[in-house]
């Protein structure tokens, strides 16, 4: 086995010139888009619900302090933020400590629309007992005309 010389060249070749693959690196890209796209809900609020829907909402927005989510899932669950209770008199408790450290904040209720409407006015009367005088009920937003016609019969 030997170098095989080409006649006519100075036997030099010249250095091969890198090629950039970027496959993988599209590989990888797309693969933490796709990661991004399923955690970025999971990142919300408390806990997710399917909220009840309303057909003329009200324009005048207040931007103030970042609100306090309260939200009751399907199944009864109480979350305050993202962090579970065992029960409203535990949600009073934390909703004290908060207003007395923060008297200015107000309060979004998150019910699904599932929930027994009690359980969700339980909530909301617990908020006004602890004194909170901005307390919302959060809705999601259906049509922008009048709402449906009732139902006869």
């Amino acid at each position: 086995m030997g170098v095989r010389a080409e006649s006519g060249r100075s036997g030099r070749q010249p250095p091969p010139e890198p090629e950039i693959n970027v496959t993988p690196l599209v590989d990888v890209v797309l693969v933490l888009l796709i990661i991004f796209m399923v955690i970025a809900p999971q990142m919300e609020h408390g806990e997710r619900v399917e909220l009840p829907a309303v057909f003329q909402p009200d324009r005048r927005s207040r931007a103030t302090l970042e609100p306090i989510y309260v939200t009751i899932t399907g199944a009864g669950t109480v979350f305050l933020e993202k962090e579970a209770l065992a029960d409203l008199p535990s949600l009073g408790e934390r909703l004290r400590a908060i207003r007395a450290a923060e008297p200015e904040r107000r309060v979004v209720i998150k019910g699904d629309s599932s929930v027994k409407y009690g359980r969700v006015r339980e909530a909301f009367a617990l908020c006004q007992e602890v004194g909170f005088g901005g307390i919302s009920l959060q809705v999601s937003q259906r049509g922008g005309g009048a709402a449906p016609e009732p139902e006869e019969g």
